[in-house]
Order: structure tokens, then C-alpha cells, then sequence
């Protein structure tokens, strides 16, 4: 894996600054993702997000998925205020991202065991910090797909 030029460039303008680091697919942007990500950007002064590409969001999620491409996913990620820099990954894991951007603080969310957060090891070893942030019951995409899908 490799950084796009963009990211190069934004970590390289920015190395003084604290970066934290999340991933996910964020499929269908929902009030749990928007609270999480601004919780997320309050511990740093940088917030980047590992994004999975469409082919590793089909093999952690299923044919049916994703709803909207990388892309979108990206374009809508990239104007929510609390984000600076969406990098898309196609791995299964954020790992080697993770390790080309060597962030001061990892976080996920709360439904993740800090033992269980991919990177956790390098992050720690690197002298930074990880932290798993509170989950907002209720809120999930597969829980909105089904509310769409049974008309409720």
C-alpha cells in the first residue's frame, strides 16, 4: 500500500500536528457516525480516516453492500466539518495504513475492545494512544437498511 499524493502531502504539512486516526466503511452516514467522528476530532487536531474501498467493504459485509461507491462515501466524509483527509484502503484491515501514517491517537468506536482495534499494537509502541469512544446505541447502517427495506 501507498499513500495517495494527497495525503503525502497533507501529513507532510502537517507533521507538528496531533493526528488521530479511525477507519470504517460508513456506507450510510448516520447521527451515530456524525457524533462519533466529531468526538473523534475533539482529542486531536487532525481527524484522518482510513475508508474501505468497495471491494473490502463486499468482503467484511456481503454482495449487497456497499450502498453508496467509495467515492461517494469519500465526498461525503471529506465535508463533514470534523474531518480533514479521507484515504481510501482496499485491504480487510487498516493496518498498513495505519503504519504509513503513524497517528498520535487510534481510535474506534465504542463496540471495540482496545485489544481488538486493529493497530493497536503498532500505535502504542510508536508512543501514541488508543482509545475506543462511545457508541450511541441505536444507530447503525444495517439497521437503517432494514428500516428501509420494511418500510418502517
Amino acid at each position: 500500500m501507498k499513500l495517495s499524493e494527497a495525503a503525502s502531502q497533507f501529513l507532510q504539512e502537517n507533521s507538528d500536528k496531533k493526528i488521530v486516526f479511525t477507519n470504517g466503511c460508513f456506507d450510510i452516514l448516520h447521527g451515530g457516525h456524525v457524533a462519533y467522528l466529531n468526538e473523534a476530532k475533539s482529542l486531536g487536531d487532525l481527524l484522518v480516516v482510513g475508508l474501505n474501498s468497495d471491494a473490502s467493504v463486499k468482503r467484511l459485509k456481503g454482495e449487497t453492500r456497499p450502498i453508496n461507491n467509495e467515492q461517494e462515501r469519500k465526498f461525503v466524509l471529506e465535508n463533514l466539518k470534523a474531518v480533514d483527509l479521507v484515504e481510501i484502503f482496499n485491504e480487510d484491515t487498516p493496518l498498513e495504513l495505519i503504519k504509513l501514517i503513524k497517528p498520535n491517537l487510534l481510535v474506534k468506536g465504542g463496540d471495540w475492545a482496545i485489544n481488538q482495534i486493529v493497530g493497536s499494537d503498532f500505535v502504542l509502541e510508536n508512543g501514541g494512544q488508543v482509545k475506543s469512544l462511545k457508541f450511541v446505541d441505536g444507530l447503525s447502517t444495517t439497521g437503517t437498511i432494514e428500516k428501509i427495506l420494511n418500510n418502517n
